[in-house]
């Protein structure tokens, strides 16, 4: 699929970047906005129920996309955090990484969505089932054998510095 970059072909570097902040911006407000009016119009068990199908495929998707596009060839769990590393939500959310026990372990230290979602007063939603479904579909386009599991993720039980904590391990 060809995209006509039109005039930002030939901005510079430094306007590039910039416009590259304002699409990844644009991406996190749009998303935000898509939950809400779902939210309010069906409920959050619905909301919650169509993010988990659109993220599944969302992250599937973009993780075949990157390996086509960049020539992602690497598996396993080093091939995920590659791949991972530029996917746009997280850069977004800047996820924290690092290997414990043979395992990939991911840390959200700062959501952006769950904390719009407290400063509005709205309280936490159940995102696990979501981000699941996202790691998962990301996870099987750059490896199968990659299982994914939740440590902890709201709403409930967080420690205040972190919402969640996923380890990825590579089923034998």
């Amino acid at each position: 699929m060809s995209i006509d970059l039109g005039e930002i072909k030939d901005w510079p570097r430094e306007q590039l970047l910039e416009y590259l902040g304002f699409l990844l911006h644009n991406y996190r407000v749009m998303d935000g906005f898509w939950f809400i009016n779902l939210e309010d119009k069906y409920g959050q068990e619905e909301a919650c129920r169509v993010n988990e199908q659109v993220w599944g495929k969302v992250g599937a998707l973009a993780a075949r996309d990157l390996k086509k596009r960049f020539n992602l060839t690497q598996g396993g769990l080093e091939g995920f955090l590659a791949a991972k590393k530029i996917y746009p939500w997280s850069l977004l959310v800047g996820y924290q990484y690092r290997w414990e026990d043979g395992g990939l372990i991911i840390e959200v230290p700062s959501c952006p969505p769950q904390e719009a979602r407290l400063k509005r007063g709205q309280g936490e939603y159940s995102c696990q089932a979501m981000h699941r479904a996202e790691f998962e579909g990301f996870a099987s386009e750059i490896d199968p054998r990659i299982k994914v599991e939740c440590i902890f993720a709201p709403p409930g039980q967080h420690p205040p510095e972190l919402f969640c904590r996923w380890r990825l391990s590579l089923e034998e």
